[in-house]
């Protein structure tokens, strides 16, 4: 998919059982990567895109992801569009349902303590090998080697959108052109492949993606806009030691890209 994916396995396994259960995980995150990367040639994905595909033909999976695509283009008033850039491209729902599939398959495995990071959308599940609830940070948008929020818990889908590092490379469908005004959306919920599509559909819309984060139910969110001011929801996980309050962060501790880390951790 285009991404670097880490796991860590917090349970107290057998060795065998832990290399295998990575195997696994691993093993089913290379075969979404073969049906749906939008790289590859020979992919499921671009296949079907060029017509080679019937949908009868389509495996399960292709069919599913792509019928979810189009619930989520109903519930996002069409930002969310897998033809916005005018290919078809499911990624911004694929990257998130996979790690959630991998997740879910974890705790059924027996193995219920875990975090996956699929290039910045992160399921964790239980707590870490320390005992603790897991800590996430949330990459400071101008700033890769710090961070701007952390969040914390033990039960939680994290995805984050955002134009630091392949630039604007999210359509909005309705002008056809790259959409600008919010540099980094985070969305927290209960699903991360519901969250990865959130997220993708809130850059889409720009500025009036805050808004309408805002009234997502079962969802928590944080939004930084070009012009480097934070908004996130009042219930938003964060660790006992809250972040700096929504605001105009740059007025308030200075230009956020000469700022490292306006999460006080």
């Amino acid at each position: 998919m285009g991404t670097a994916i880490s796991l860590d396995l917090a349970d107290d396994l057998p060795p065998a059982t832990l290399h295998e259960l990575a195997e696994q995980t691993f093993g089913w995150l290379r075969e979404v990567d073969a049906r749906f990367s939008t790289y590859r040639d020979d992919s499921e994905v671009c296949r079907f895109d060029r017509g080679e595909l019937p949908l009868a033909e389509a495996s399960a999976d292709l069919r599913a992801v792509l019928e979810r695509c189009a619930d989520l283009w109903r519930a996002t008033d069409g930002f969310f569009d897998v033809y916005a850039t005018g290919r078809l491209d499911p990624s911004g729902y694929v990257k998130g349902w996979s790690a959630q599939v991998a997740s879910d398959r974890l705790v059924e495995a027996g193995a219920p303590n875990h975090c996956l990071n699929a290039g910045g959308d992160v399921r964790v599940r239980g707590r870490s090998a320390t005992g603790e609830a897991w800590r996430i940070g949330v990459r400071h948008p101008w700033d890769p080697m710090a961070t701007c929020l952390v969040l914390a818990g033990t039960d939680l889908a994290v995805a984050t959108s955002g134009v630091y590092e392949r630039g604007h490379h999210v359509v909005d469908p309705r002008q056809g052109t790259p959409a600008r005004g919010l540099r980094s959306v985070t969305v927290v919920g209960p699903d991360l492949g519901l969250a990865d599509a959130y997220a993708t559909a809130a850059v889409a819309m720009g500025p009036a993606g805050t808004t309408w984060l805002a009234h997502l139910p079962d969802h928590h969110h944080a939004t930084i806009t070009d012009h480097a001011h934070l908004s996130h929801s009042p219930s938003l996980p964060v660790p006992p030691r809250p972040p700096l309050a929504p605001g105009d962060l740059a007025g308030a501790v200075g230009d956020m890209r000469r700022t490292p880390d306006l999460s006080g951790q």
